[in-house]
């Protein structure tokens, strides 16, 4: 009978909230007679078990619960109430750098995180050269992390994880800081893990990564465990709570933009960013926008290789003798990834009076790799051969990319791979 790694029974993780931090001082002292504090359940209970020689895989929406659990079973915080049993040597990569002494170099570093995990520093001495090996950022070793790039960082945090022989490995998407080469490096180690009988539980927005090397995957939602079971079934249920979320944000942010006499706006089907950057002469203005799926619905849930239609709707506040439109899609750090214009597409826009209006919709298929994106709109225009911005919305909503398998860089080039 195969043997059980982790134990986890009823679990469930209550913080308070306080309104003031006096209020927090009150109930620490006891000086107050009546609550305080609004109770908010993290997590509620859970029970998991998680055998010797697993690789499980938890998913869920943001505020799920997913990294709270983590720190529950490696000891970083208590649960409320429920209990957790670990049988084995652990070692985790919860947070970029947790752990590290920014003021120490990498080297005083690993034999910290070494002496903390119990060995000695013969022992350390002996791991050494394959952790230098394994995190490969040269001379910078010998120099303070808080020098380092995000990417260093963890690269040596996770080689100094993965070489002092855990027997159970825990990950919290540490591992999207690092380069792609990196992440196949560490995936490489991942299957070197499994074939020697190691049990692994990451964390996970990848999810071509938790249908390719988890044996399981547990879903939360809203600190409840919703199910557990193949990565596929689990991925499938994930999307499910996706939409609902999205649904939810929507009818959160719909507040921030004000149906004019026409009723409900497209944009109101979608999560807008309040803190929207636009400007431009407004001869023209962006009145209303919306992504659609390849199901016709607006939605900015959409499937990797799906068919789908960005659209925009423009009023004219003064005439515009030639209107551009325009889309940009960007990922989360602002790079620029893709986008297009209708004068790029070779489409010409009739001169515009003041008082018109126009739609103008981009239809393609999603090429982009699994993950978030940000939506920027832009109408523009020539007067006499100067360039002018009419006006501009700078990652107005968020558009996230459902994939099942992702490939190297920020999209797919949709090869066909024959072999002889």
């Amino acid at each position: 009978m195969q043997e059980t790694a982790i134990k986890i029974t009823g679990v469930s993780k209550i913080y308070k909230l306080y309104d003031t931090p006096s209020a927090r001082l009150k109930d620490a002292l006891g000086l107050s007679r009546r609550k305080v504090y609004r109770e908010h359940a993290a997590l509620h209970d859970i029970t998991l078990e998680i055998k010797k020689g697993e690789t499980v895989g938890i998913i869920g929406t943001n505020g799920s619960g997913k990294s709270t659990l983590l720190k529950i079973i490696t000891g970083v915080i208590s649960q409320t109430q429920g209990t957790v049993e670990v049988n084995g040597r652990i070692s985790a990569l919860l947070e970029l750098g947790a752990g590290f002494n920014n003021e120490y170099t990498g080297i005083e570093n690993i034999y910290l995180q070494g002496t903390m995990m119990g060995f000695s520093r013969e022992e350390i001495d002996k791991k050494m050269t394959s952790i230098l090996e394994f995190a490969d950022i040269g001379d910078f070793v010998h120099q303070p992390v808080k020098t380092y790039s995000s990417g260093m960082f963890v690269r040596l945090a996770f080689a100094v994880a993965i070489n002092i022989e855990p027997e159970i490995l825990i990950v919290d998407e540490a591992l999207s800081v690092g380069d792609v080469f990196f992440q196949s490096k560490c995936y490489r180690k991942f299957e070197e893990f499994k074939e020697m009988g190691k049990t692994i539980l990451f964390v996970s927005h990848d999810l071509s990564s938790i249908t390719k090397y988890c044996d399981r995957a547990v879903l939360l939602n809203k600190g409840d465990k919703v199910m557990e079971g193949t990565p596929k079934e689990a991925v499938d249920r994930f999307k499910m709570a996706l939409v609902a979320q999205e649904e939810e944000q929507r009818r959160e942010n719909s507040s921030l933009w004000q149906p004019d006499h026409t009723g409900k706006k497209w944009r109101d089907s979608l999560p807008v960013n309040p803190e929207t950057l636009e400007y431009g002469d407004k001869k023209a203005e962006i009145i209303d926008f919306a992504v659609v799926d390849k199901t016709g619905k607006i939605s900015n849930v959409i499937e990797k290789g799906s068919r789908f239609t960005i659209k925009m709707k423009v009023k004219f506040l003064a005439d515009v003798a030639e209107p551009i439109f325009a889309i940009t899609l960007k990922n989360l750090m602002g790079i620029e990834l893709t986008g297009t214009n209708t004068m790029l597409e070779c489409e010409p826009i009739e001169p515009k009076k003041a008082g018109d209006f126009q739609t103008v919709s981009f239809t393609q298929n999603m090429r982009l790799q699994g993950g978030e994106y940000l939506l920027s709109f832009g109408c523009t225009g020539y007067e006499q051969e100067e360039f002018k911005v009419h006006h501009r919305l700078y990652d107005v909503c968020s558009i996230a990319v459902i994939s099942d398998k992702n490939t190297v860089g920020y999209f797919d080039m949709e090869s066909e791979v024959e072999t002889e």
